[in-house]
């Protein structure tokens, strides 16, 4: 797994960063982090400076795996709450896509069984 962050009008403080990595950490119950050609690539920015009360965070994440491509972004007004919500919707995609490849394979297992059936009755 190679793990990129980017960001952008925010410094990264290494608490920021430790968040980061064990929210990316949860992803591993779903997919193999292991794997060398997982790429994640993460941004974290403050979207702009002209608000009158209060910044606007965004996280975006963008992860490569198994030749598909997925992307979640986040934007409210704490940057901690932006992880989680960004992580939350990078998960739902990932199952999404692991039901729909489970689903895809046993389809077509049960096709192969119903033809090969037809010529043992």
């Amino acid at each position: 797994m190679r793990l990129n962050t980017k960001a952008t009008n925010i410094t990264l403080t290494p608490d920021i960063q430790e968040y980061l990595e064990k929210r990316v950490e949860a992803i591993g119950k779903i997919i193999d982090l292991n794997n060398s050609t997982l790429l994640i690539e993460t941004e974290l920015a403050r979207t702009t400076e002209h608000h009158q009360s209060g910044d606007i965070f965004m996280a975006e994440i963008n992860l490569t795996y198994e030749g598909e491509h997925f992307r979640a972004v986040s934007e409210t007004g704490d940057l901690y709450s932006a992880i989680d919500d960004m992580r939350d919707e990078i998960v739902k995609s990932l199952r999404s896509f692991k039901g729909k490849k489970r689903s895809l394979l046993r389809r077509g297992g049960a096709s192969i069984k119903s033809f090969i059936k037809k010529f043992y009755k």
